[in-house]
């Protein structure tokens, strides 16, 4: 893999490219934004949440300023809301460490609330335009294919650090996150339109790769993507679940305080008042709400 599969794949990007309001900013906050949002949230639900969210909190220094409610009542519809708590502890760090403004070095960003190596070289690439790979769960399932075996973690980066053209950082890796999005898919990967299919070592059935499959139609569990680091695992069941009952309070809670006799009721469980007293002890524990003898209430 090398010259030809780069120009390839930015080929295909500059034809296929998804205009998505984050991709028109380099602002390192509008960008950190974006990455804590799309978090296991769909692209659709994101961007109206996203324009809306930095209307209304354009900067660090504004976010940390409002009180973690109105950061938690702003985060609705998007599911996950502990992130709004570490987007609020982020905002506030920058402040008190960076002056207000996002460093645009790993070291410091990985240091921050809520940033794992993943987000941290989001921001460098696609705020700083740094030359590094970026990788998530379909950067990995892409690298992993293309090399036609499973990769462990440090090698998933390092080949991901490898591909990245000089210069290039920004548009390369926002085609990799689009390949992986929607052609080299989890489930009914796209390779007959595949850019890079020419070079990828599960589709041609490389020696690192035991059988190739992809539009050979053979359906082995051979996908080296289902054990290489970083791809991800089966998310479980969220019907009946704990996360949809901290879902349902946490929606209640944004509307007002809920007292102790109504929290199983808002919890769904109105039978269950001591699974849905463990959820409502969670939400205190994560920071999303607070407790006193008469009710729940945001943070």
């Amino acid at each position: 893999m090398g010259t030809d599969l780069q120009e390839a794949l930015l080929r295909w990007s500059a034809a296929t490219f998804r205009d998505l309001p984050w991709r028109r900013t380099r602002d390192p906050w509008a960008v950190v934004v974006s990455e804590f949002m799309l978090q296991q949230t769909q692209v659709a639900r994101v961007v109206p949440r996203y324009e809306a969210f930095l209307a209304r909190f354009p900067t660090p220094t504004a976010c940390a300023a409002a009180p973690l409610a109105a950061v938690i009542r702003a985060w609705a519809g998007l599911g996950y809301n502990r992130r709004a708590v570490n987007l609020h502890r982020l905002a506030a760090a920058v402040v008190a460490r960076h002056g207000g403004e996002l460093p645009g070095d790993l070291e410091a960003l990985v240091a921050l609330p809520g940033v794992g190596p993943y987000t941290a070289r989001a921001v460098l690439a696609f705020a700083f335009e740094v030359d590094v790979g970026v990788v998530d769960v379909n950067a990995a399932r892409v690298l992993a294919r293309a090399t036609g075996r499973s990769l462990a973690a440090r090698e998933v980066q390092q080949r991901a650090d490898d591909l990245v053209p000089a210069g290039r950082g920004w548009s390369w890796n926002q085609a990799v996150l689009d390949l992986g999005a929607t052609v080299c898919t989890k489930r009914a990967p796209k390779c007959a339109g595949c850019p890079v299919a020419a070079w990828c070592g599960w589709r041609l059935g490389s020696p690192a790769s035991a059988a190739g499959r992809a539009d050979r139609g053979d359906d082995r569990g051979d996908d080296p993507a289902d054990r290489s680091a970083g791809t991800g695992r089966t998310q479980s069941t969220f019907a009946g679940s704990d996360r949809q009952g901290r879902g349902r309070l946490v929606d209640a809670l944004r509307r007002s305080p809920v007292p102790w006799d109504e929290v199983a009721a808002a919890a769904g469980w109105p039978g269950d008042p001591a699974r849905a007293g463990r959820i409502a002890a969670s939400l205190v524990a994560d920071g999303l709400a607070t407790a006193d003898g008469a009710c729940l209430r945001l943070s």
